[in-house]
């Protein structure tokens, strides 16, 4: 089966793409469901998970995530169709969080569906590895004692917002 590639101004057209960014919980099953299709020998989901400590940092209590919801969605279906236009992909979603988020909660997921795996798990990379590098999404982790705006290469930005004062 051969699958058309697509340009980034048909992607919201298409109905083989779905992406957001919102504050509502993310819902993997609806993933998966919107991803599904006859010709999909294979679905792909990544979970991006809130985990308890950040490099440098044990103690995280929760993340809280801010960005301009048109503006990275337009960035995000930008990498979707970059990945489209790599490898033969049937589907893909992409939904980030928005919010205060709890440990354990999911941050973000990219599902991808293909024929063959061998394009599904790299394109699912793809996909995750450039939102987290391209798209305009800021991150705040929370500890006991205080708080701080982190950038996604893991290094701690200068600024820090301490609750003592």
């Amino acid at each position: 089966m051969s699958v058309e590639p697509l340009d980034p101004k048909d992607i919201d057209r298409s109905g083989r793409v779905h992406v957001s960014v919102s504050d509502e919980p993310i819902d993997s099953t609806e993933m998966l469901r919107f991803v599904a299709d006859a010709s999909a020998g294979c679905s792909v989901l990544f979970t991006g998970t809130v985990r308890d400590h950040s490099p440098g940092r044990t103690g995280v209590s929760k993340l809280e995530y801010e960005a301009y919801g048109s503006v990275v969605e337009d960035k995000i279906a930008d990498i979707v169709a970059d990945a489209m236009g790599q490898w033969p992909l049937i589907k893909v979603a992409a939904v980030h969080r928005t919010g205060s988020l709890d440990i354990g909660e999911s941050a973000v997921m990219v599902a991808v569906s293909s024929a063959h795996r061998a394009d599904a798990f790299p394109a699912a990379r793809f996909v995750i590895d450039e939102l987290k590098s391209r798209a305009p999404i800021w991150k705040k982790e929370h500890w006991p004692g205080g708080a701080e705006w982190v950038e996604e290469s893991s290094e701690h930005r200068t600024q820090n917002t301490d609750s003592a004062g």
